[in-house]
């Protein structure tokens, strides 16, 4: 980043945008006249490695050199984490098996019950093991793949109307969020849902431009999609998608208010397909919905993982929430969650500094005509920030401080919009204290940040804060200084900003994580059960939170005779059920959901199974938290009528009951 780099003159030619801008879309810029690329291998290369004739000869390189570098990090040890979140991993293993499991999101090939969420992001993990093989990477190589994509969504969405380095400032920014780090090496559904996002911004960027209908239309497959990931949370990102639309679109109200209204509805169709083959599907002929007390996924979405969740009261869930309760075993609530001791390093390392930039850029852009495309760019990232920070720190329900990887791609575009556009304003009073007071921000809330854990010692926090400091100073001085030294001054601004996140960043992809709740950061660090760590043992709350690995001896007992029954084992809870699944590779029946606190199955076809012959073992030691927070009390009948009726045994440390030999 230099001086010429940032200072241009014209405007991006497109409707409504006359400050100057780095770069504006390639068919508005000023052509001139260049030879004819050749045909052929060595054109397309050349294209490839140089970008866009009207782009600086360093932005393509550097972009690309981003890309492999994320890459580098999020797969170098990729496999380290085994199969992660075994509740998802065996829904992907069931899914390469039995394309009935892909279709629904089931637990086991036999479909007794699915994930308690929809089931895009196994679709995607689930294809990719039917090509590779079930194996860690198999299931964790398109999460990481899909952290690479979402870095160039942003770069590419950002570059549109700020420039080649306002895109790979947030970029960067989005790669180096720890939680970033994390979830795009871990098989949750937050990495398809941020992609998803952030696609969805990139979309809107363009139906603005355009006045576009079709690019609102696809806006709507966007989040659509989303909501097949993770149904209601992606909804978060609509409000200030469609009032930027409205607001800014170059054509009549009447217009712009049809055209969000296709994407409504365009939303509404890309993701009610499937739930309505769900719903309308007789219960008998799919698996149980998971995480519902009704066997309904709309009960699921608008419950368990909607409303539910802002107000704590899930039903079937495991603590609770609640306002009277601050939070409960969630945490407490309030404005400043995102800078808690338990969430602050996981990504607000550049909130301060984000939500500076965005003040002051929409100040800048304030007088702007009403298609100003910056303006438009400000009101789809900071709104999709800001309404996403609020509702995840007032929410009073199930919150884990992985969820805040939704705000990284926001946070990354934020801070490279605002930091190019104050830097554009420097001769004003309000680019240069903007800039210079990020830059402060960034600093001190790095130390402080850094200040919380031991594992960097203290040079790294002294230093970000004595050159953050430095350089914020600095930046009020730079119309006095040599233009030598001002790329050197925002080097340093940069380093500052990027140090704490980064080594967090590295941190995280060094070590493996397994289990239902997992945070980014140094060994150590992490702040709750199933946190960082390798596979192994019980897991978290009586294997609750993560499965166990079985020895060679316990799937060798479930494996004898497997084809003679549907499932080779049952057990109460999803991850219990999950270690099992993933040792022997054979169906294994999750009673009771997740918690073990749906009514999936009851005592009377659990019963029925048995009969039939259809079940072999029940593991014990399985955990449920039956009829919590008015869940189902079918698994712990069910625990007690096995115990009451069926012969113990004891497979190589490990308690099951064979339930093909009745007590006499």
């Amino acid at each position: 980043m230099d001086t010429m780099t940032l200072t241009t003159t014209g405007g991006t030619g497109t409707a409504g945008s006359t400050a100057p801008s780095p770069v504006g879309p390639a068919d508005s810029r000023p052509q001139t006249t260049q030879p004819p690329a050749r045909a052929g291998r060595p054109g397309r290369l050349r294209r490839l490695w140089r970008g866009a004739d009207a782009d600086p000869a360093w932005a393509r390189p550097a972009l690309l050199g981003l890309l492999l570098v994320t890459l580098v990090l999020y797969t170098w040890n990729l496999t380290a984490s085994g199969y992660a979140n075994s509740f998802y991993s065996a829904a992907v293993q069931a899914g390469s098996e039995s394309w009935k499991a892909f279709f629904f999101g089931s637990s086991d090939a036999a479909s007794s019950i699915t994930v308690d969420k929809p089931p895009a992001s196994l679709w995607v993990m689930a294809l990719s093991v039917r090509v590779l093989g079930l194996s860690s990477f198999a299931i964790l190589l398109p999460q990481a793949l899909m952290g690479v994509a979402t870095v160039g969504v942003v770069y590419t969405t950002v570059k549109r109307h700020f420039g080649a380095a306002a895109g790979l400032i947030a970029g960067v920014v989005l790669a180096l969020t720890p939680v970033a780090a994390l979830m795009f090496t871990f098989n949750n559904p937050d990495a398809l849902l941020t992609l998803l996002m952030a696609l969805g911004a990139w979309a809107t960027i363009r139906a603005i431009e355009q006045a576009s209908p079709k690019w609102m239309m696809i806006v709507g497959v966007f989040i659509g999609l989303g909501f097949l990931t993770k149904t209601l949370q992606v909804l978060l990102v609509v409000p200030f998608f469609g009032l930027a639309y409205l607001i800014a679109a170059p054509t009549t109200l009447r217009k712009r208010i049809v055209h969000s209204l296709l994407a409504v509805g365009t939303m509404v169709l890309s993701a009610g397909w499937w739930v309505a083959i769900v719903e309308l599907m007789p219960a008998s002929a799919r698996p149980y919905i998971g995480g519902s007390q009704t066997n309904s996924f709309l009960e699921l979405t608008f419950g368990y993982n909607g409303l539910g969740r802002l107000s704590g009261d899930e039903t079937g869930s495991v603590g609770g929430g609640g306002p009277a309760a601050g939070g409960g075993m969630w945490g407490s609530t309030g404005l400043l969650r995102m800078f808690s001791s338990s969430v602050g390093d996981q990504v607000s390392w550049l909130i301060p500094s984000a939500l500076i930039l965005l003040a002051a850029g929409l100040w800048l852009r304030g007088r702007r005509p009403r298609t100003d495309l910056r303006r438009a760019a400000y009101l789809v990232w900071g709104g999709w920030l800001v309404v996403t920070m609020l509702v995840f720190s007032l929410m009073a329900g199930i919150f884990h401080e992985y969820y805040t990887v939704a705000l990284a791609p926001a946070i990354g575009a934020v801070v490279g919009m605002g930091a190019v556009e104050a830097w554009q304003r420097r001769s004003s009073a309000v680019g240069t204290i903007a800039l210079a007071a990020a830059t402060a921000a960034a600093a001190t809330w790095s130390f402080i940040l850094l200040s919380r854990t031991t594992a960097y010692g203290d040079w790294l926090r002294i230093s970000v804060l004595a050159v953050g400091m430095a350089a914020a100073l600095l930046i009020l001085a730079t119309r006095w200084m040599h233009a030598r030294a001002v790329p050197f001054v925002l080097a340093a601004a940069l380093v500052a900003g990027l140090a704490g996140p980064g080594a967090y960043a590295v941190s995280t992809t060094a070590q493996g994580h397994s289990g239902s709740i997992v945070t980014a950061g140094p060994a150590g660090s992490s702040r709750g059960p199933g946190g960082a760590g390798g596979m192994g043992g019980m897991g978290g709350m009586g294997g609750l939170l993560d499965a166990s690995t079985p020895s060679t001896a316990v799937v060798a007992a479930l494996s004898a005779d497997a084809g003679s029954y549907t499932w080779v084992a049952a057990a109460v809870g999803s991850q219990t059920a999950a270690g099992l699944q993933l040792g022997t590779q054979l169906p294994v029946m999750a009673i009771g959901g997740f918690n073990g606190s749906d009514p999936s199955p009851t005592l009377a076809q659990f019963q029925q199974y048995v009969a039939n012959g259809q079940i072999h073992y029940f593991a014990g030691g399985g955990r449920g938290f039956g009829n919590q927070n008015g869940g189902s009390s079918a698994s712990s009948e069910i625990s007690s009528w096995v115990q009451e009726n069926f012969t113990l045994v004891t497979i190589d440390g490990s308690t099951f009951y064979d339930l093909t030999q009745p007590l006499q």
